[in-house]
């Protein structure tokens, strides 16, 4: 199961409606690719350290990706470490991925080309299943969604989760979402008091 494919293309249906911020969403892709590649069998995650497992091809270019960029020799990455590195950019290379592999198009619009260039999900099979685990409340991919901003973290959620790596990764995905909000919100306090600094000149 591509939980992190499924959670790309229902950030990109919800974008219209609810913005969602690059940073959160890229932080929620790396987990979902962690838990992917768990599923897999291709890695496991001992004591908060990402351990290599069997190296097999996932069939899909990210998620191999993905496996190759795992440390495989001691000291170990932490989750956390591992969401901050494989994240960076993680929800740009998505975008594009998606529309490669022919999942989203880029709708041209003769009358107003500026705002003819959000990418939206096509109607596929891919879609579909994404949609529904998401309407379903399935478990982490709706704790995925959340930590995004995708969508409100249903009530009972915490109660569907299975396993403690499960659980102890979308405990760091969500303390990674947090910080990367202190972030946000200092540069915003800081960039507010420069303005008024020169507003004084």
């Amino acid at each position: 199961m591509n939980t992190a494919r499924d959670l790309a293309i229902v950030a990109l249906d919800a974008a219209p409606k609810r913005p969602v911020e690059q940073g959160d969403l890229s932080l929620a892709l790396a987990g979902a690719e962690l838990l992917d590649l768990v599923e897999a069998g291709s890695l496991v995650v001992d004591d908060d350290l990402i351990a290599p497992a069997a190296q097999a091809p996932t069939g899909d270019r990210l998620l191999d990706e993905a496996a190759d960029s795992v440390v495989r020799q001691e000291p170990y990455e932490s989750v956390e470490d591992w969401l901050w590195r494989r994240g960076e950019g993680l929800s740009a290379a998505y975008v594009d991925d998606l529309e490669r592999i022919g999942l989203t198009t880029r709708p041209r619009g003769r009358r107003i080309p500026l705002l003819s260039g959000r990418t939206q999900p096509v109607d596929s099979a891919a879609r579909q299943r994404a949609e529904e685990r998401l309407a379903a409340d399935e478990p982490v991919l709706a704790a995925l969604a959340a930590a995004a901003g995708i969508r409100e973290e249903p009530a009972e959620t915490a109660e569907g989760l299975d396993g403690d790596t499960v659980t102890a990764v979308l405990a760091a995905v969500g303390e990674a979402v947090m910080e990367l909000e202190g972030v946000r919100q200092r540069k915003a306090i800081e960039n507010s008091a420069f303005d008024n600094v020169w507003r004084g000149f």
